[in-house]
């Protein structure tokens, strides 16, 4: 049903797709830039959860009925684009996304929340899970179902690993950004222009 050689190319572009720069590691190296290793694992964790329900929702044709109901697809677009473009303002306005001040610290409860729901909410991660998994799955090798779930599960456990390494890495780096303000208000501005870049492409993502 996975045949070697197809798994090994689904592993190597998955790679490539988490390591690129994006909400998920933003947030991540955000996490792990102020709150330390473990704020930055469960914000990976959080994205990789949404992974993993985007790879559910394309297995059971759930993202299929989204994208063939206008009033549907447009909702779940207006959403997740609201909440990316929101997070993406409030840093640039505040520039407190990424932060040493202890009372703008977040509970790891919110952490994961926020790492979920910015993946969830973004409706260009759900196409994409529902272009890019099927892609390595075939009829002839059993049921698409099946493959696609496992497929979409590990590529949430690639995420979670990878997303996770980055924002540990990235936690290495807080003494150094606490005697760097500039560099700070810098990250948080490169945040907040990618979330709003997110937000926008969701909103125009399947209209021309």
């Amino acid at each position: 049903m996975f045949p070697i050689d197809i798994w090994l190319a689904y592993t190597t572009a998955s790679v490539v797709i988490v390591i690129a720069p994006g909400p998920d590691v933003v947030l991540s190296i955000s996490r792990g830039l102020t709150q330390g290793r473990a704020a930055a694992t469960l914000s990976a964790l959080g994205a990789a959860s949404g992974i993993l329900l985007h790879s559910m929702a394309a297995a059971f044709g759930l993202a299929i009925i989204m994208q063939t109901s206008d009033i549907g697809f447009v909702a779940l677009k207006l959403v997740g684009a609201t909440y990316l473009i929101g997070m993406g303002v409030r840093a640039l306005l505040h520039r407190n996304l990424l932060t040493f001040t202890p009372t703008a610290r977040r509970s790891l409860r919110e952490v994961y929340l926020a790492g979920l729901l910015s993946n969830v909410l973004n409706p260009k991660i759900g196409l994409f899970v529902l272009a890019f998994v099927p892609q390595f799955a075939s009829a002839e090798r059993g049921p698409i179902d099946i493959q696609i779930l496992v497929y979409g599960a590990w590529l949430a456990i690639i995420a979670a690993a990878g997303i996770a390494l980055i924002g540990s890495v990235a936690a290495g780096s807080n003494t150094w950004l606490r005697q760097r303000p500039r560099a700070i208000a810098g990250i948080n501005i490169g945040a907040g222009l990618t979330f709003i870049a997110a937000g926008l492409s969701a909103v125009t993502l399947t209209t021309g």
